[in-house]
């Protein structure tokens, strides 16, 4: 189960004027357990803009009459890391990501999604004939977007805006390619000592900052078959050898920034006489999952809750990044 975590963002509105306050929150679903839970929307290939809502006020997606005692909204960026190693080398490295959103909002209010990705940072800046402003921008691939999505606005003023749904749904995908920052390194040495037995030596190295960590490490280091005998010394963590996968398995369950933990181990093997080459090692593979980090870069701006009445919103944004496909070669 995920731990509760601190500096979980909210932006509070109040009519147009906006403030930044940080709270401790369960770094779990607004459900029970700890798990997501979202039923994603699956997007139609041909996306249609909402001219029904430009027309008559009406969405097919939303109902009327929708009221709440307390109107919050809250938008979940989830990302999944695929890279690809060789030593310190990274041969290929992008992200998949998606955001997601909960609305339980009353009426049928119009929200603003505010991104500091370059096309939209490029495009305010032309519509206001000024400068953009310094700060990192990054640019997003195969976007794809949930039906409430104003695809005329969109395409004019490159801003997200939307009636959504009530409830959970999947608002936007996007892949990056470019300038993906990953959270863990590993730093791998192994050493054959003749035909039976190998010294392994791992250094994982955490680039986040001091007061953030990665959650559920798993670093996976395959072994030969005929592994007999094995030995470990961990500086964090724990380690063993699992003998279904023919892997060494070191397991961190909290693993904070600015740190290098490192796993020792000696692997004995049993020499057979059907042995007639040499062992093609696999990968090393890595799990891990960062709470609060956007491996891409991407950001919320602002978001904007506009609605008649005038009702006060808290909205709440939260980031995490999984690893898909994390693989070293050594």
């Amino acid at each position: 189960m995920l731990k509760t975590i601190t500096a979980r963002t909210v932006l509070s509105t109040k009519g147009r004027q906006r403030k930044l306050r940080f709270r401790t929150l369960s770094f779990c679903s607004w459900n029970s357990g700890c798990s997501y839970g979202f039923d994603l929307f699956q997007p139609s290939d041909k996306p249609v803009p909402n001219a029904t809502l430009q027309v008559t006020g009406v969405v097919g997606w939303r109902r009327e009459g929708l009221v709440y005692k307390k109107n919050e909204v809250f938008l979940d960026i989830v990302e999944s890391v695929k890279s690809s190693n060789v030593f310190q080398s990274v041969l290929r490295c992008d992200v998949t990501g998606k955001i997601l959103m909960k609305c339980f909002i009353s009426g049928m209010p119009d929200l603003k999604l505010g991104l500091n990705d370059k096309i939209g940072l490029e495009k305010m800046s032309q519509l206001k004939s000024r400068p953009a402003k310094s700060g990192k921008t990054i640019e997003l691939d195969d976007v794809t977007f949930h039906q409430c999505v104003n695809l005329t606005r969109f395409n004019s003023e490159k801003t997200v805006s939307f009636v959504p749904p009530d409830g959970e749904f999947e608002l936007m995908k996007y892949c990056i390619t470019e300038g993906v920052n990953l959270p863990v390194r590993v730093l791998p040495t192994i050493k054959e000592l003749g035909r039976t037995c190998m010294e392994v030596n791992v250094k994982v190295k955490s680039v986040l900052g001091s007061k953030m960590f990665a959650l559920g490490v798993v670093i996976k280091i395959p072994v030969p078959k005929q592994t007999a005998k094995t030995s470990f010394q961990v500086t964090s963590g724990r380690a063993k050898y699992k003998a279904a996968t023919d892997c060494l398995i070191w397991k961190i369950r909290k693993f904070p920034g600015q740190t290098k933990p490192t796993m020792s181990a000696e692997v004995e093997s049993i020499s057979t006489i059907a042995e007639k080459k040499s062992w093609t090692r696999p990968p090393i593979q890595m799990e891990f999952q960062v709470p609060m980090f956007s491996a891409s870069g991407l950001r919320v701006r602002f978001l904007k809750v506009w609605e008649k009445s005038g009702y006060n919103t808290v909205e709440w944004v939260r980031y995490i990044t999984k690893a898909n496909s994390y693989k070293i070669r050594c």
